[in-house]
């Protein structure tokens, strides 16, 4: 067949790409056409973010690929992180810039809503892990701080979705999604409507749910005209960047239970691929996610801080004028005492520090830990601590499943952290394989592939990704000490 182009803009929570790639029938390339930062921009004491800049960096990038790729395009698709939203007016005005959901506006809104529906009611209807951040808890703090704009929204969009609507003109919300808000019912396929309304949100505003792989229209006419691309589809691919990933995991047992992910990045979400959502009092006591994948199926998972911990001790040191790459920290980790200080890396004090270190070492000092000083205790505090938080869920995800993992599969950014890969390896007792860094825009775009009919299924998927890349292994060692280390992690978490 000849090249087809399919475009796919990667928000994540720190920078945005528009990526395009080359597809030949078997194999799938990519070429980065425009990288740019992202980020929460404080707007007089809230977190928000800049989504009028985002779009403008995206049509930047739309326009370079018109240049070089012209009538060979055959679609774009967007995905983001999960949980945030825009509102939008029935004139389609955006009301107000959409929250970052590190805004402590969140604080305390899980147990306002357990006070009015109980915790395992909100479970059974969404099957998702309890996390400040989730859509629902944002959704009753704008109830309790600006009841107008819910008042005078037409429509929820979750982020890729805006962006969708600014292509194309669609009000819908894809799926997978749709399932990380905490408002989306795993067995009706539909929101909890009843479960919103008890919570006296409007129901109303919530849009029709499509599966990945829907094609929702055509580019708006002022984008052909202001970019030069000719009237391309808009294909929503799995919009939640973790569903995108794990569709493309180079696996080659899909619809087996033996194997798990590590989506890694400034969060890791740690899980297996299942049919259905399992919603047993154990998940609720785990406090686990069922979260949408391809073709129906779910992403067990539970997220876990991942990366930001070492993003943000990078970000501490700057602002003491001492500027380290993130190949010096890891240098400086692999030479420092193995598990001198541990942390659990989901607790609170995580989420939004005012600085890393503070936070890591407040913590060590309240827990009875050794105080970690250099930047390699530091660091090698929290790739440890990662890696030991990865077994501790994996060991619940196995007992849910009845199932043993054999292998486990790293992808996206943090898969390029030979360190924490061998930690992981080390920690969980499993082989360890590694790649593709760029998992996410790959599912991207080979469900836009597949929505197109060059690629038959998601087995396909993954076949087409194991010969477009390379990856890695890593065998487990030093099994004693990690075995002594995670008998040391449990007692931590537990007190």
């Amino acid at each position: 067949m000849s090249e087809q182009v399919y475009l796919g803009v990667d928000l994540g929570a720190e920078s945005g790409r528009v990526m395009a790639g080359r597809f030949d029938g078997q194999r799938l390339q990519l070429d980065e056409l425009h990288r740019f930062p992202n980020g929460p921009v404080n707007v007089a004491g809230t977190l928000r973010w800049n989504v009028v800049g985002l779009w403008k960096e995206i049509l930047a990038g739309l326009t370079i690929a018109a240049e070089r790729y012209g009538d060979s395009i055959v679609s774009v698709g967007v995905d983001t992180w999960g949980v945030d939203y825009v509102l939008l007016s029935k004139t389609g005005e955006l009301l107000g810039l959409p929250y970052n959901y590190r805004d402590p506006r969140n604080e305390g809104m899980m147990q306002q809503a357990f006070s009015r529906v109980p915790q395992s009611e909100i479970f059974a209807n969404s099957g998702l892990q309890f996390m400040e951040i989730n859509t629902l808890y944002q959704l009753l703090a704008t109830q309790r701080d600006h009841a107008e704009m819910l008042g005078l929204a037409d429509k929820i969009l979750m982020m890729p979705d805006y962006f969708h609507w600014l292509l194309s003109g669609s009000r819908v919300v894809e799926f997978t999604n749709a399932t990380t808000s905490q408002c989306f019912h795993p067995t009706n396929n539909d929101w909890a409507f009843d479960m919103l309304r008890k919570l006296e949100l409007p129901t109303e505003m919530f849009p029709q749910v499509v599966t990945p792989g829907t094609k929702l229209g055509t580019l708006r006419d002022s984008i052909c005209k202001q970019t030069g691309l000719g009237k391309i589809s808009v294909v929503a691919p799995p919009t939640h960047d973790t569903a995108a990933a794990v569709a493309a995991i180079p696996t080659e047992n899909t619809g087996k239970a033996n194997w798990a992910y590590i989506s890694s990045g400034t969060w890791s979400l740690i899980g297996v691929e299942v049919q259905d959502a399992i919603l047993t009092d154990a998940a609720l006591k785990m406090n686990v996610t069922n979260e949408g994948g391809v073709d129906g199926t779910y992403r067990l998972l539970k997220n876990v801080m991942g990366l930001w911990l070492v993003q943000g001790c990078k970000r501490a040191y700057e602002a003491q004028g001492q500027n380290y790459d993130y190949s010096e920290l890891t240098m400086l980790a692999e030479q420092a005492e193995p598990f001198r200080s541990i942390v659990d890396p989901n607790d609170s004090a995580f989420l939004h520090p005012d600085n890393m270190i503070d936070a890591l070492q407040g913590y060590c000092k309240a827990h009875g830990e050794p105080i970690p000083e250099s930047a390699g205790q530091l660091v090698r505090c929290a790739l440890e601590s990662l890696a030991l938080k990865y077994r501790s869920v994996l060991d619940g995800i196995q007992e849910l499943t009845g199932e043993t993992i054999e292998v486990m599969h790293i992808v996206g950014g943090g898969s390029n952290s030979d360190l924490l890969n061998q930690f992981t390896a080390d920690a969980c007792g499993v082989p360890v394989i590694t790649g593709p860094v760029e998992a996410t825009v790959m599912g991207n775009l080979l469900i836009q592939a597949r929505t197109a009919g060059e690629v038959a299924s998601l087995e396909d998927i993954r076949r087409i990704v194991r010969q477009s890349t390379e990856s890695r292994r890593f065998e487990p060692r030093d099994q004693s000490a990690w075995q002594d280390a995670f008998a040391r992690f449990q007692k931590l978490i537990k007190k």
